[in-house]
């Protein structure tokens, strides 16, 4: 098996996979801004993807990628893909299932992948359990206050997404393959602030906020108007058809998806 690159090899996903490749003996390279985050003992080469120039050195004699894009709109992700096609023959490409996301970046992303000669799989995960520790703060204030209660969602636990990408990359028969990853269970955002305050021992109170608000605040903190409106019309979205749980995870991996009180209890310190 040839060299894997992984993109984003710090951050909540790429690190598992930075970590398992590494551990099972495999030819990894990471990719990142800050390389000093990269566990030891991995070859790394420090670039940032919205630098197309700086992906070429990390390249080199490089057979798959994992790809995961750092910013909410598409920016130069063509020249990067371009890049990633020269070299490799390839890519594991970290998506991500939004209810009528045809216009979203991540489908913009998927479309110039199809574009080129590349071997490629798409790894669509729905909610990630980690955007959860938004509420850390109210957490430990004991009170919540968030729009959408009763949005319903199948939060998947990083680990899980990173599982699957290694056990894709390093097995055959998943070019062309779009994979839908949800964690086994749906439970609505008052049941997921509830989940953490059962684990962490400490009664945690969910006050609704209304959209309105929630738009101010989340244009203070993300400074994009598309992308916040997005948000929140996909989060409405979940009260009345809530996004279903998959057997993705168990199919591939021959085990359960992790469960969100699993990824609260992996994530409790964040919390207290």
């Amino acid at each position: 098996m040839g060299k894997i690159l992984v993109t984003g090899a710090t951050g909540n996903v790429g690190r598992h996979v930075v970590s398992r490749l590494a551990k099972a003996g495999l030819d990894v390279r990471a990719f990142a801004r800050r390389p000093e985050k990269v566990q030891a003992g991995v070859e790394t080469v420090q670039g940032d993807l919205t630098v197309p120039e700086s992906l070429e050195p990390a390249l080199k004699d490089v057979e798959s990628v994992f790809l995961l894009w750092p910013e909410f709109n598409v920016g130069n992700a063509g020249e990067v893909v371009e890049a990633i096609a020269r070299h490799a023959r390839r890519v594991v490409y970290l998506s991500a299932h939004v209810p009528g996301g045809e216009n979203t970046h991540y489908a913009a992303i998927e479309r110039l992948i199809r574009r080129t000669p590349l071997k490629w799989t798409f790894l669509r995960p729905g909610g990630f359990a980690a955007n959860t520790l938004v509420w850390a703060e109210q957490i430990r204030r004991g009170v919540v206050r968030w729009p959408f209660g009763q949005a319903s969602r199948a939060l998947i636990h990083e680990r899980d997404i990173a599982s699957v990408a290694v056990h894709v990359l390093t097995s055959a028969g998943h070019s062309g393959a779009a994979y839908a990853l949800t964690g086994p269970a749906e439970l609505t955002q008052i049941e997921q602030v509830r989940v953490i305050g059962e684990v962490i021992g400490r009664e945690v109170r969910w006050e609704e906020q209304p959209p309105a608000e929630a738009r101010e605040q989340l244009m203070e903190a993300w400074g994009d108007a598309a992308f916040v409106e997005q948000a929140l019309t996909t989060w409405g979205s979940f009260v009345d058809a809530p996004e279903r749980a998959t057997d993705t995870v168990q199919r591939l991996l021959g085990r359960p998806a992790l469960t969100f009180r699993q990824w609260a209890e992996d994530h409790a310190a964040d919390f207290r």
